[in-house]
């Protein structure tokens, strides 16, 4: 009877494995290392510069990116093309309340919740997108190998809260007018 109960009890503790790893099956995969860049445009040239992932994983089931969370730090923004006080005054404006108010927001996030594949080879990851308090869905292209995740996101400011300099919202900026995308360039290593 006790070979019976303890068969029974291995064949049980198998099953719930076997149960659990089934309904979960995107494992947690941290991001070890990562780039991100980004590029920002406006009427008389561009501005560009890197930025800091905080905490960040994908979910993964195989090759297939099935969730995740990406955390950005935005107080880590920094600007590249720039030196000296310009440098500094840029930094400082794009963390204040103009544009990203990193004060009261110090991170942004991608949460993603699912993705499809594409003939390409390249994923369309679903998600929302948050950034100074505002969460938007988001479909991005990104493009898994070996144990990178490379993508190229552009992101309409406007649809934040950030309205600084747009011209789709303010009239008479002449040479002034910042352009409502910026793009965000990001290889992340797992």
């Amino acid at each position: 009877m006790k070979k019976l109960f303890k068969s029974s009890a291995l064949i049980m503790s198998t099953f719930l494995s076997l149960s659990l790893m089934a309904s979960n099956p995107g494992e947690p995969k941290p991001v070890k290392s990562s780039s991100v860049s980004w590029t920002a445009s406006k009427v008389t040239g561009k501005h560009s510069g890197i930025i800091t992932l905080g905490d960040s994983y994908l979910e993964m089931d195989g090759d297939r990116i099935v969730g995740g969370r990406i955390v950005v730090d935005m107080n880590s923004i920094v600007v590249t093309d720039l030196e000296g006080e310009s440098k500094a005054n840029l930094e400082g404006h794009l963390k204040s309340d103009d544009f990203f108010g990193v004060a009261q927001h110090p991170t942004a996030s991608l949460d993603i919740t699912g993705s499809t594949t594409i003939d390409d080879g390249s994923q369309a990851v679903t998600g929302n997108i948050t950034i100074k308090g505002v969460t938007q869905p988001i479909t991005v292209t990104m493009f898994f190998k070996g144990n990178y995740v490379t993508t190229a996101i552009n992101i309409d400011r406007t649809k934040f809260g950030i309205r600084y300099g747009s011209g789709s919202f303010f009239d008479n900026l002449g040479d002034k007018a910042i352009n409502d995308e910026f793009q965000i360039r990001a290889k992340l290593e797992l």
